[in-house]
């Protein structure tokens, strides 16, 4: 018998589409609906936020890819918003930022963290002993707070072991207007709570100062962890993460793990002087071109801060940061 069908070509085999093969659509959903929360505290992806003073636990969605979120934020939610158990929302977007604090783990470390969001005020919580006091990570505080227009407060701590060293401290600051408060675990705390009312606030500084201990005292319902210094004047990792704690009256608190260094690969060498006012009125006399380093002859710092100004310890620390970020960007380049 002969067949007498159509001819057929390659243009007729029909081949079967493999399951999931339908493309990704690049549309996202629009999420008119999502309401607008504030992240307290992060915890291996898990993300506790307040809606509406309702605490509820979300995650990031996926087409948030690799944007960060971090404690401060304002972010968009979808999904289970009643906070009961086991529930878990999502966080579909971030809220503009600002007051944004930023630190790397060293100034030649290219990876950039951002550490806090919408703060008011930086307080740098530094003890006046045990662990000593350390101008230079103060003097690094400030210049990130003054890179991201946040009020600084200095707090030190244990005052009533003091042995002259709070004399010292403020001498150190002499011709700026940084705001210097001391505590001890006796003292009243109702002018440091007139600073801190009705602002964000960030606690920040080195393990052991007194950080949690001052946040329980301000929040009673807080429970932070507190630890003893170590013999060797460096404080255990009582805390493990940021938190952020609500003030009475109004106001927040956010209390960070101890730090040991605070990086500055983000900050640029013409910004530094803002954090330095004592010594950026002076470097206006200063040669067209002075980079202020060690060995600039004509460099007018030199003869305004001789040795025996006590503002020298602070164009000093001014110096060693121009020079990090000299090194940290001479090392990238090559």
């Amino acid at each position: 018998m002969v067949y007498r069908g159509r001819d057929w070509d390659e243009d007729d085999v029909r081949i079967r589409p493999p399951k999931k093969s339908r493309p990704r659509t690049k549309i996202r959903p629009k999420h008119k609906n999502a309401r607008t929360a504030f992240v307290v505290g992060v915890d291996r992806g898990r993300y506790r936020c307040l809606l509406d003073d309702v605490p509820i636990t979300a995650m990031k969605a996926r087409e948030l890819g690799r944007q960060s979120v971090v404690v401060g934020d304002r972010v968009d939610v979808v999904g289970d918003l009643s906070g009961k158990k086991d529930t878990l929302a999502r966080i579909v977007r971030v809220k503009d930022r600002h007051g944004v604090l930023r630190r790397s783990a060293d100034d030649d470390s290219s990876h950039e963290r951002v550490a806090v969001a919408n703060v008011d005020q930086l307080v740098m919580v530094a003890s006046v002993t045990d662990p000593p006091f350390s101008s230079g990570f103060v003097d690094r505080c400030l210049v990130a707070a003054m890179e991201a227009r946040i009020s600084p407060i200095l707090c030190c701590t244990k005052i009533d072991l003091d042995d002259g060293q709070f004399d010292s401290i403020r001498s150190y600051f002499t011709g700026t207007d940084l705001t210097i408060v001391a505590v001890s675990p006796d003292s009243d705390l109702a002018q440091f709570r007139e600073l801190l009312a009705d602002k964000e606030n960030v606690f920040f500084g080195h393990s052991g100062v007194g950080k949690s201990t001052l946040v329980n005292r301000l929040i009673p319902d807080a429970d932070r962890t507190v630890g003893d210094v170590r013999a060797i004047g460096k404080g255990s990792h009582t805390s493990t993460s940021a938190v952020a704690f609500e003030l009475p009256g109004g106001g927040w608190v956010v209390d960070t793990p101890g730090v040991r260094s605070f990086g500055l690969a983000h900050v640029t060498v013409d910004s530094l002087l803002d954090a330095f006012p004592e010594l950026a009125e002076a470097a206006q006399e200063c040669p067209k071109g002075c980079t202020h380093t060690e060995g600039r002859d004509d460099c007018v710092l030199n003869e305004i801060f001789n040795d025996d100004d006590p503002r020298r310890a602070r164009l000093e620390s001014f110096r060693r940061m121009i020079q990090s970020l000299h090194d940290s960007r001479r090392d990238y380049e090559r």
